[in-house]
């Protein structure tokens, strides 16, 4: 698929959506969201595609956060108040998704690119990697990307990243349990292979089903999630995936998943 601002490739059961500003540190205009959400939606009706990766163009941003000069005002106010919806719909876009998400961060991931970041389900991130929110130095503040921000991170923690700006390495947001792996950037491509393809070995069904379930029951209240999940549990059950994989169990072999 041709985007302007994403590069959109398939990669074995893989769809790679790559960041394609290298200029503007990869930042968020208005047409890298939409070329996103679209391609998010096409890796995600395409049955061959098992797991979508976001990643970013050239070493040194991941995604540098929204474009201050994308030209998001030009046609006014109320314009530019709707075009910054469309990166919430981004948000909604990445959670409703049937595939698990993985971001390789090559570079720094700030302002909006650290939200993208912890919009995805899994994070891999080179060394050098900075991240933060540093919005507040030029009388902004974070207002969208606190949706993902706090569904990853501690209230102290996470006022901490948005009151003072700092950025943070990825050691330290490894340790604050906002991304799984860190690597040295010479191993990172390796490092994100390992992991996806962990993910990918199982049944895209459950996984389908699971991640739902998961980002449903994150939002419920603690005795009624457990009515929901125990409905869930029995759907899973009945999933034609599930008997083939209690099968393979008990015959000692790997499981072949038909992805029902």
């Amino acid at each position: 698929m041709e985007f302007e601002n994403l590069i959109y490739q398939i990669e074995g059961p893989r769809a790679v959506l790559t960041l394609n500003r290298p200029p503007r540190r990869n930042a968020l205009s208005p047409g890298l969201v939409t070329d996103l959400i679209d391609g998010l939606r096409a890796a995600d009706a395409d049955p061959a595609v098992r797991l979508v990766l976001i990643t970013g163009s050239g070493e040194k941003a991941f995604c540098a956060g929204g474009d201050l000069g994308g030209g998001m005002m030009a046609d006014g106010v109320l314009a530019g108040h709707q075009g910054r919806a469309g990166f919430g719909e981004l948000f909604r876009v990445l959670r409703r998704l049937g595939k698990p998400v993985v971001a390789k961060v090559q570079g720094d991931a700030l302002g909006g690119g650290f939200g993208l970041m912890l919009g995805c389900d899994l994070v891999v991130a080179a060394e050098e990697a900075r991240m933060g929110t540093p919005e507040i130095r030029l009388g902004l503040f974070p207002h969208v990307i606190m949706a993902t921000i706090f569904r990853n991170i501690g209230r102290k923690a996470g006022l901490e990243l948005i009151l003072t700006g700092d950025k943070i390495t990825a050691a330290r947001a490894l340790e604050l349990g906002l991304i799984n792996a860190v690597a040295p950037r010479a191993e990172l491509d390796a490092a994100t292979d390992a992991l996806c393809a962990r993910v990918e070995r199982h049944s895209p069904a459950i996984l389908r089903l699971g991640r739902q379930a998961f980002h449903t029951m994150s939002e419920m209240r603690f005795e009624e999630s457990l009515d929901y999940l125990n409905a869930m549990l029995t759907v899973n059950t009945l999933a034609e995936d599930a008997m083939e994989g209690v099968g393979a169990f008990l015959q000692k072999r790997s499981p072949e998943w038909k992805g029902r």
